[in-house]
């Protein structure tokens, strides 16, 4: 297989997801960038043989996750001031669009993954936990914990 050709064409085809998945983490787009290229040169590094395109979906979320835990918890030993506002700063839609994607961005960082595979990528909750190795329970809770806030937040 041809490595480099085949990482550009999951580059086209993957990286917006991603993209929106690592920004659903970590609310700031310089590090959800760094961790979609993490991921891809991981890609590059272990070079997986996967069945088909929804593994390879699934193996590039799966590591794009990892990446973001491991940025998050660098956040927690060395924390740093932040220059923006926030990664939705950059969003461009209407007012209510904007106060959802706040609402959504003071959620935990788990629950705010929960809450982006669930509505934005499209992923059942035993999905999710097959994703970010947590059992389909907790995802399930996370979701609804997610759920209860934003109705408080948004009424």
């Amino acid at each position: 297989m041809d490595y480099p050709n085949r990482l550009e064409e999951l580059v086209q085809a993957y990286e917006n997801t991603l993209l929106r998945t690592a920004l659903a983490i970590l609310r700031d787009k310089a590090s959800a960038e760094d961790a979609v290229y993490e991921t891809f040169l991981r890609y590059l590094e272990k070079r997986p043989r996967l069945a088909d395109a929804n593994h390879e979906k699934a193996w590039l979320l799966r590591v794009t996750i990892n990446s973001c835990r491991s940025c998050l918890r660098a956040r927690r030993r060395h924390p740093t001031t932040e220059l923006s506002e926030g990664w939705y700063d950059t969003y461009p839609g209407t007012n209510e669009e904007v106060e959802v994607w706040d609402a959504v961005s003071a959620l935990s960082p788990k629950e705010r993954a929960a809450v982006h595979l669930f509505y934005y990528e499209g992923y059942s909750a035993e999905e999710i936990a097959a994703l970010t190795g947590q059992r389909p329970g907790t995802v399930r809770a996370q979701l609804s914990r997610a759920r209860s806030r934003l109705k408080t937040w948004l009424s």
